[in-house]
């Protein structure tokens, strides 16, 4: 029976930090931005709304996309476990 290992990706601190620094300057001038924008208090508003909501459905699609490809992952080590449990049992002496 073969062994297969798996390589596990894992991002690097930098990698991360950068990724969370990016997002806190982006967010960051988005709202500096909206405050002092020459602008009635509800055209703000709903400014701040939509960029909050699109923050949160930025954070949902990602989790979606990462979970549906940990699933291919995992259905996929399931299917190379079965065929290598029927490669095992299989005797090609084996009158039919």
């Amino acid at each position: 029976m073969s062994e297969t290992t798996s390589v596990k990706q894992q991002s690097t601190a930098a990698f991360y930090g950068q990724a969370v620094l990016s997002f806190g300057v982006a967010l960051g001038a988005v709202a500096l931005g909206i405050f002092f924008l020459d602008a009635d208090a509800w055209v703000r508003a709903f400014l701040a709304v939509g960029v909050l909501y699109l923050v949160t459905s930025c954070f949902t699609l990602a989790k979606i996309v990462r979970d549906r490809q940990e699933e291919g992952r995992i259905s996929s080590r399931v299917d190379q476990a079965r065929l290598e449990k029927i490669l095992a049992e299989h005797d090609p002496f084996q009158k039919l």
